[in-house]
Order: structure tokens, then C-alpha cells, then sequence
């Protein structure tokens, strides 16, 4: 199994991202972008909203 997955993603300031359901919504000061995770990908965000 691979071990990079398991890292958590840094999330720059200005960048918000949203949870909601199967959807990851990402916006910032270069775009949005919004995806369907697949159902069997947990994705959670720390209570400081810093890391994915």
C-alpha cells in the first residue's frame, strides 16, 4: 500500500476548502475547483482547517 496517500496535504493560506458529502470544493486567489471523491477515499480537514 502506498505511503504518500496517507500524508496529510498542507493547505496554503487564502484557500478555502469545503466538504460536503462525496464533494471537495477548493477555491482560492488562483480559481476554484470542485470534484467528486470516490466513495471509498476518506478525506477529513483538521479542526484548524490548515491540513486534508
Amino acid at each position: 500500500m502506498s505511503r504518500i496517500g496517507k500524508k496529510p496535504v498542507i493547505v496554503p493560506s487564502g484557500v478555502k476548502i469545503e466538504l460536503t458529502g462525496q464533494t471537495v470544493k477548493v477555491s482560492g486567489p488562483k480559481g476554484s475547483l470542485e470534484i467528486k471523491r470516490h466513495p471509498k477515499i476518506n478525506v477529513t480537514l483538521d479542526s484548524d482547517g490548515k491540513k486534508l
